[in-house]
């Protein structure tokens, strides 16, 4: 249960917690936004003070419906934001969230040290070989389709068990072609109707049976907010429930926020659990 983090073996026998940190207009949650350097270093800053373990860093929102962006658009936003933030915080373990290989390289090139990919490489046929090459760990969501036409690819004939056949062939290639570290995320609100989403998470113990780390990402999302008739805004109480039942699944990784009440969620479920 490590994973080789530019030369930092991280252990996640003790759950962590990767902040979520966009670089866009449009992603869902407006908290998680910056847009120039002030804001990332600001936002950069307070997550690390709060304990996060990773910062994943997004030039491409993964909403369903959300616009395409363009390849060097993604790059003017990211490769940026990374400089900058490994000038001033150095020793900061940045995640990149892209499914585009030419993003990932420079990414890398620019200091990143995980790549967190939606599409597990169904999107760009090159990454997995990228990931291989640079040997960074490879976290593989869970998703159909793009985020333009995942809400129209729902039906499955087993939900739990297609998906971990979908990842029994994901891990298969890419121990083939010799990538070491894998992390798996079943993709909440990817391809999925909120009632599935429901069902996803009441099976979560399952993945435990991919003999890998797990990561869950259902910070402030709509199976959430929409069964309860809130907001995003107002989703955080909910949100710290989901990700307590997440860690007593298997949970390694929790993609989240909200930083603080996550990295007290962890060290409280640690203690009594």
């Amino acid at each position: 249960m490590t994973i080789n983090c530019k030369g930092n073996l991280i252990d996640l026998s003790t759950p962590k917690i990767m902040g979520i940190l966009n670089i866009t207009p449009d992603s869902f949650f407006s908290e998680s936004r910056a847009v120039n350097e002030p804001e990332i270093l600001k936002k950069t800053e307070k997550l690390l003070n709060e304990g996060v373990d990773f910062l994943d860093i997004g030039g491409y929102s993964s909403r369903p419906d959300a616009k395409e962006v363009p390849e060097a658009e993604e790059l003017k936003r990211v490769i940026p934001a990374i400089e900058l933030i490994i000038k001033e915080f150095p020793e900061t373990l940045i995640s990149v969230d892209t499914f585009r290989s030419k993003v990932a390289t420079k990414s890398i090139e620019a200091g990143a040290a995980l790549i967190n990919d939606i599409s597990a490489g169904n999107i760009d046929e090159n990454m997995m070989e990228t990931i291989a090459r640079y040997q960074v760990p490879y976290i593989m969501m869970h998703m159909r389709g793009t985020p333009q036409t995942m809400k129209s690819q729902t039906h499955y004939d087993n939900l739990a068990q297609d998906i971990l056949y979908y990842f029994s062939k994901k891990i298969n290639k890419a121990r083939d072609i010799g990538i070491n570290d894998l992390i798996t995320d079943p993709g909440f609100g990817f391809s999925k109707t909120i009632n599935q989403n429901y069902e996803l998470f009441q099976n979560l113990e399952l993945f435990k049976n991919l003999e890998l780390p797990f990561l869950v990402g259902i910070s402030r999302k709509s199976m959430i907010y929409k069964k309860l008739g809130l907001s995003p805004e107002s989703s955080l109480n909910a949100t710290t429930v989901l990700n307590t039942l997440a860690l007593s699944k298997g949970a390694s990784i929790l993609r989240v926020h909200d930083v603080k009440e996550a990295v007290e969620c962890v060290k409280i479920y640690t203690e009594a659990g």
